[in-house]
């Protein structure tokens, strides 16, 4: 328990927070905190100390737009031609079987979840046709798996509430939540079971030795029998890890608007771009693919080229001939990779990445965390 003089630690301070753990996890986001819970609730008599580098967390845990979703027609399809399908369909699962442990561990009303349902419009006639030739085998593939009933239909009155829209298609399954809501509850859950949680300490390196993993920080050193690393898109400061990198999202909010009519989760141009409705306002999100290696990056800002373009197609697409304005903008971090499946596994005898979730951590997080738990136990 001895440490430097330097850092001015109490005998309280030292005792309580730089004695060895049983377990510590570096991110304090939906991955993070779920991780910490089901370790915890495998291991009561553990010590669990969760870090976060920020006075919240970081990245995209409370910076999302709060899709509860699994994944809309052509984004599936897209993933079949770039990807293993074995390893396309198991994300899918995951990301189903974590929106379940996610509302069953919290509760609907802790979450903020509404089943409004979840949206695919299209702009592109040809891509439209191409979506609704493969519904079926999309919606064949769900039902095997998952064990849902026409999870894909058309939706033509849909079309009516946008300009330009030459399709659209529901998955009545999907919804939203509130991750401010979440994230609260979340975090209130792990310090009822007992777990350590400590803000503003930013990890600069881990070593894995013999006895036990040392984590550095301005701090201290704290120390640990093991380690997660749920940093997502920040991974790679602390691990060597490979195909997971940052990945910036723009969004923007407006003011509440008067008899607004759109309710659900809705995508288009193949998920770069999404919106919904929140508290009589619109959240719209997106537009990576405008500048990819720009926002290739772990800082938080606006790209204004992508900021100027979500101006218009607010207005030109979701909200034709409505007067609105702009409350709001911001950033957050995601982490991705070539695939979008997950990267759950060991980067040294006693650490473990539990990190990559794709754009889909609000779905796929609490499952992953749990994973990683088990791994572990």
């Amino acid at each position: 328990m001895h440490l430097s003089k330097d850092f001015n630690h109490s005998y309280w301070e030292l005792k309580q927070y730089f004695s060895q753990f049983d377990l510590i996890i570096v991110g304090s986001g939906i991955v993070g905190l779920s991780a910490a819970v089901s370790f915890k609730e495998k291991n009561k008599k553990a010590r669990v100390l969760v870090l976060e580098r920020g006075f919240m967390p970081n990245g995209a845990s409370t910076k999302n737009a709060g899709f509860a979703c699994f994944g809309s027609p052509s984004e599936l399809l897209d993933d079949l031609q770039k990807m293993n399908e074995d390893a396309v369909w198991k994300t899918v699962e995951m990301r189903w079987q974590g929106l379940q442990l996610l509302r069953k561990r919290l509760g609907d009303k802790n979450i903020g979840f509404k089943n409004y349902g979840g949206y695919e419009l299209f702009e592109n006639k040809n891509l439209y046709e191409n979506t609704l030739y493969n519904i079926p085998y999309l919606n064949k593939q769900i039902k095997s798996l998952l064990g849902l009933k026409t999870c894909y239909e058309e939706t033509p009155e849909t079309i009516k509430q946008f300009h330009k829209i030459k399709g659209a298609f529901v998955n009545r399954y999907e919804g939203q939540i509130d991750t401010g809501l979440m994230m609260n509850n979340l975090e209130q859950l792990a310090r009822e079971k007992g777990i350590l949680i400590l803000n503003n300490i930013n990890i600069l390196k881990i070593k894995d030795g013999d006895s036990h993993v040392e984590l550095e920080s301005k701090s201290g050193v704290f120390k640990s029998q093991k380690v997660i690393v749920a940093t997502n898109g920040f991974a790679k400061q602390l691990l060597n890890i490979k195909d997971v990198q940052p990945a910036r999202a723009q969004v923007l909010i407006t003011k509440p608007i008067k008899d607004l009519k759109i309710k659900g989760a809705f995508h288009f141009e193949q998920g770069y771009y999404y919106f919904r409705n929140i508290d009589k306002c619109i959240l719209f999100g997106g537009g990576r693919n405008l500048d990819f290696k720009g926002e290739t990056t772990g800082e938080l800002g606006l790209n204004k080229k992508i900021q100027q373009q979500l101006d218009k197609l607010l207005k030109e697409r979701i909200l034709p001939n409505t007067g609105f304005e702009i409350e709001h903008r911001w950033s957050g971090i995601m982490g991705v990779g070539k695939e979008k499946k997950p990267i759950i596994e060991f980067t040294d005898k006693n650490v473990l990445a539990a990190v990559r979730m794709g754009g889909m951590g609000i779905a796929i997080g609490s499952l992953v965390g749990e994973i990683a738990a088990q791994k572990l136990c």
